[in-house]
């Protein structure tokens, strides 16, 4: 795999791993930031009754007003601002009239662009009461990701960070999925290298500082395998089995990982009563 710095690069997916400098860190900072803020304000709104596609419009609205756009909207011929993956779907579902039910659990990924940076990042949400179950699985796969992140530091490879959470996801009785991955992104919203959130220790892409990425483990109660439903983007488990995910957007630094998209409130993980 090669590096390129990343201003002698062209902006687009071209298999090179880009080397950012220190603007790009600060462009990442505020579009993570927003992309945080984006998740902190809906959590109040994550409730039953409320359909997916009204959390979709109030996500929308919120980008916007503060000056970005979201990346999702159009891309690929994707109708929405958000993802919103209720349950058994693993990721990319499309918000619509679906209404919440009490102890419906859910993951919504927002990648605002604001000023030519792409912040992209999820978190997990409950209307209601969770399950016991539900609950173990979105805590577990929240500290996935963070050993994950924990993992990705100068010198270390791509493979670290995914034995990192397939051994803790494993260790807990989940499994994780193979068949989406995290990936580079920047000024390019899925760019080199991919991310895989499993793997051998010291195997994959060496990570070296100025790399800028995201890690979005996807964490499943049953067993890891995922199918394509018929509108070309929602993945659900095979066996129904409940699936969670977490995502930060990080860069590498001279020491370990900056994390651009922790959320300003602490509002990290669902409130549990």
């Amino acid at each position: 795999m090669n590096y390129i710095a990343a201003q002698d690069a062209p902006l687009r997916n071209d298999g090179l791993i880009k080397l950012h400098g220190p603007a790009a860190f600060a462009g990442m900072r505020a579009a993570g930031r927003l992309a945080a803020e984006t998740l902190d304000m809906i959590g109040p709104h994550v409730e039953p009754g409320v359909t997916t596609g009204e959390l979709d419009a109030l996500c929308h609205a919120f980008i916007v007003a503060r000056g970005g756009v979201s990346a999702p909207l159009n891309y690929r011929g994707y109708p929405k601002t958000t993802c919103i993956s209720l349950n058994h779907v693993v990721c990319h579902g499309i918000p619509g009239e679906r209404k919440l039910r009490d102890s419906d659990i859910l993951n919504i990924d927002v990648t605002p662009l604001l000023d030519g940076w792409h912040g992209d990042s999820s978190r997990m949400f409950v209307a209601g009461e969770p399950s016991v179950r539900a609950r173990r699985l979105i805590e577990v796969t929240y500290q996935s990701l963070m050993y994950g992140c924990a993992a990705a530091k100068p010198g270390a490879t791509t493979g670290d960070i995914g034995h990192a959470i397939q051994f803790y996801a494993e260790a807990n009785r989940f499994s994780v999925v193979r068949d989406f991955c995290g990936h580079g992104t920047g000024q390019v919203f899925h760019d080199a290298p991919n991310i895989m959130h499993f793997g051998v220790r010291g195997s994959g892409v060496t990570l070296k500082p100025g790399m800028i990425f995201t890690i979005e483990p996807m964490i499943n109660a049953g067993k890891f395998q995922v199918k394509i439903l018929g509108d070309g983007w929602t993945a659900v488990t095979r066996d129904k089995s409940l699936s969670a995910q977490f995502e930060h957007s990080i860069g590498i630094t001279e020491t370990g990982c900056e994390i651009f998209t922790t959320s300003p409130r602490g509002l990290h993980l669902p409130k549990f009563d």
